[in-house]
């Protein structure tokens, strides 16, 4: 098959039949974006390099893609030359940084003089100067790193292994992810797999400005939190493991496990509350989430690592529109989608974690009109 072919077949799968089947089934209710995974990005990587659980993604100023994997993830039948018992392969370093076209441009990280790499790294930021961020989610890792694009230290806040739980206002524990709000230049944690809040620190310095926990209200470690489908809804945040922040000044708050969105005003003020796939359990439904990129950022993206499919969700009401997604390793399906981002033409971006190891680029197509038969639905629909 031609590879041109090929991408056809994949947009169709991913978007449906497209408008007609939406006209059969019924008015349409809103318009939706559609993508056609790209399967020839990103090219392969040099030296033999392969990569492990791939943790991270974010889009800088250039359209540049930045991932960052976990080393020690990879399978030693992909770790010949590093063991000197064969030529394939090795284990790049792991952050990574690759153009438009798919080219490799840098690649650096790991331990280095100075600063403490985490134990488990864990989410990647490229903030609009240049700069990258890292996070980690082991249960020693309590510390935020910033460095150049280059991979040259600025600073670490937080130590090492020393965490005072929810409310220590200098350390960190299992941070999930960094969110960059340029206009008031903060940054937004969440914090995560450990701690039960979002903290915010000034992007020059690192210094505290403020946290809070769900419904706005100071964390509680001591406080139950057993996320039951049907059940109350958790007082306290289970996992926060994003915290996206709106042109518009509202910072959405991925609770993973308790299978929500909380959203905010950029003062911790709740706002409001909505439930995605709530009959999921484990490592729950809401891992991660990016805006579109239109002027209104009208949609979000939201990844769901357990049933591997990413939403598009109309953000003035947080409804699902339509899905797409499911578990496999071909193009267009996911093992552990894990982060997304996008680019300034709106293509989409996601990463996988487990044993996924790999980043793919959905391209987007515009827009089409959806009805109740597109929505939650996976491809390809039957």
């Amino acid at each position: 098959m031609k590879p041109a072919a090929f991408a056809v077949l994949i947009l169709v799968a991913l978007s449906g039949s497209g408008a007609p089947h939406a006209a059969a089934q019924g008015k349409p209710l809103a318009q939706a974006p559609i993508f056609e995974v790209d399967p020839y990005w990103p090219k392969p990587l040099p030296n033999h390099w392969v990569i492990g659980s791939t943790i991270g993604v974010s889009v800088d100023a250039q359209d540049h893609v930045w991932i960052i994997h976990r080393p020690q993830s990879v399978d030693d039948n992909f770790k010949a030359a590093d063991m000197k018992i064969g030529i394939c392969c090795k284990v790049a370093p792991p952050v990574l940084e690759f153009d438009q076209e798919g080219n490799l441009v840098s690649s650096w990280g790991g331990p280095g003089a100075g600063y403490e790499w985490p134990v488990s790294n864990h989410g990647i930021t490229a903030d609009h100067k240049g700069n990258i961020w890292i996070g980690g989610n082991d249960n020693t890792d309590t510390q935020i790193l910033k460095f150049t694009k280059t991979g040259k230290f600025l600073f670490q806040i937080g130590k090492h292994g020393v965490h005072n739980g929810s409310n220590d206002t200098e350390n960190f524990w299992r941070a999930a992810k960094i969110y960059e709000d340029p206009d008031a230049n903060e940054m937004y944690i969440a914090d995560g797999y450990g701690n039960r809040r979002v903290i915010v620190v000034d992007a020059d310095t690192g210094r505290y400005k403020r946290h809070w926990g769900a419904y706005g209200a100071k964390p509680d470690d001591a406080a139950g939190n057993q996320y039951t489908p049907g059940g109350p809804p958790a007082k306290q945040f289970n996992t926060v493991h994003c915290a996206a922040v709106s042109k518009d000044g509202f910072v959405y708050v991925c609770d993973r496990v308790n299978d929500r969105v909380q959203v905010f005003r950029k003062d911790g003020t709740f706002v409001k509350e909505a439930f995605f796939d709530k009959d999921t359990l484990r490592s729950g439904s809401v891992w991660d989430m990016t805006f579109s990129r239109d002027r209104q950022q009208t949609y979000i993206y939201m990844a769901n690592g357990v049933n591997e499919k990413i939403h598009v969700v109309l953000r003035s009401t947080l409804e699902v529109l339509t899905s797409f997604g499911d578990g496999g390793r071909q193009p267009g399906q996911f093992y552990g989608v894990h982060n997304l981002d996008t680019d300034s033409k709106g293509n989409l971006y996601a990463t996988e974690t487990y044993n996924g190891a790999r980043v793919q680029r959905f391209l987007f197509k515009g827009v089409k009109p959806v009805t109740k038969a597109d929505q939650g639905v996976p491809w390809p629909k039957k």
